[in-house]
């Protein structure tokens, strides 16, 4: 009830003033395909959180937008961070290590939570910061005039962070704004006008990436890219199959499917018990007496929620 009346006082709010910035994507990758984002703006100013659609996909207080890597493979080949509006650079910072940054060593971060980063001043009070850039990457200084599309860097894994990914924020003098729902932070749902310059869609979650192995893999290895196989010997010790996503909600479901030159050899749905930003889950057969037959292996993926997909990714395996 609070949060739909909430969203009528959002519905009601004012649109954006006429001096508001338009911002084009910040990032040089493909949404839904080499890059996804991983979490919006809080929106709930209590201790709670959710994002502009009353969706999990924020945590309390977060005031930017994350635009994710699937890897740090993908990062350490190079994504462009380019930026979003045409202005002069306020500030950067460089030099800080990209590593996912444990809670314990938070304090060792003496408030540089952004990691290498840039801030961009648009004019009229309308700023933009860049967090989380790739040490070394920084391509722009102090007082540069910038233009929309411009590489400012790299995205990386610097400051406090799990995963690679951009976060870039907004502010209209001290406000933050969502660039999804702007003059509407503390309240969700309903249709607004964004900032953005082209239609960014919302995605409630998805798959980032499957693969084949012969066993389960640790996290950390999918994470960094290295865990999957497109070829693996018939008498490896197991076939396993796994799904990387993000945006889980509880009662969601992963169904994985391996299917060989004899028919199905794994089938399997897994219930999701609650929210996490990131997760895998794997399953698979041991290998049986004499091996796998040689041949075309097809994994398939299904992340569903409420009864419906939310995402779908196929992949296929040689067994030789």
């Amino acid at each position: 009830m609070l949060r739909n009346s909430l969203a009528l006082i959002g519905a009601l709010a004012a649109f954006p003033a006429a001096s508001a910035p338009t911002f084009s994507l910040p990032v040089d990758c493909d949404l839904g395909e080499t890059c996804f984002i991983q979490n919006y703006v809080d929106h709930d100013e209590s201790d709670g959180h959710f994002d502009h659609t009353c969706g999990p996909l924020t945590y309390d207080d977060h005031k930017g937008t994350d635009f994710a890597l699937p890897s740090t493979d993908a990062m350490d080949m190079g994504v462009n961070v380019l930026a979003a509006a045409g202005g002069v650079v306020l500030g950067t910072r460089d030099g800080m290590i990209d590593k996912e940054i444990a809670t314990k060593d938070i304090p060792k971060l003496n408030g540089k939570d952004c990691g290498n980063g840039i801030s961009i001043d648009h004019g009229d009070g309308w700023v933009s910061q860049y967090c989380h850039m790739k040490q070394g990457s920084v391509a722009v200084s102090q007082g540069d005039k910038i233009a929309r599309g411009q590489v400012l860097g790299q995205i990386g894994l610097s400051g406090r962070t799990q995963f690679p990914h951009l976060h870039i924020s907004i502010r209209d003098g001290d406000r933050v704004v969502d660039p999804f729902a702007p003059n509407h932070l503390g309240v969700c749902g309903g249709t607004y006008d964004t900032l953005w310059a082209d239609d960014v869609p919302y995605v409630a979650g998805g798959l980032i990436r499957i693969g084949f192995d012969v066993g389960v893999p640790k996290f950390g290895m999918i994470k960094s890219g290295m865990a999957g196989r497109d070829r693996i010997p018939s008498q490896a010790k197991a076939l396993v199959l796994f799904g990387y996503a993000f945006g889980s909600l509880p009662k969601d479901e992963m169904t994985l499917t391996i299917t060989g030159p004899n028919g199905v050899v794994f089938d399997q749905t897994v219930a999701l018990e609650k929210a996490q930003a990131q997760f895998f889950r794997a399953g698979g057969r041991r290998t049986p007496m004499g091996g796998w037959p040689e041949g075309t292996y097809h994994g398939e993926v299904i992340f569903t929620r409420d009864g419906a997909p939310l995402d779908q990714q196929t992949i296929t395996l040689t067994v030789e």
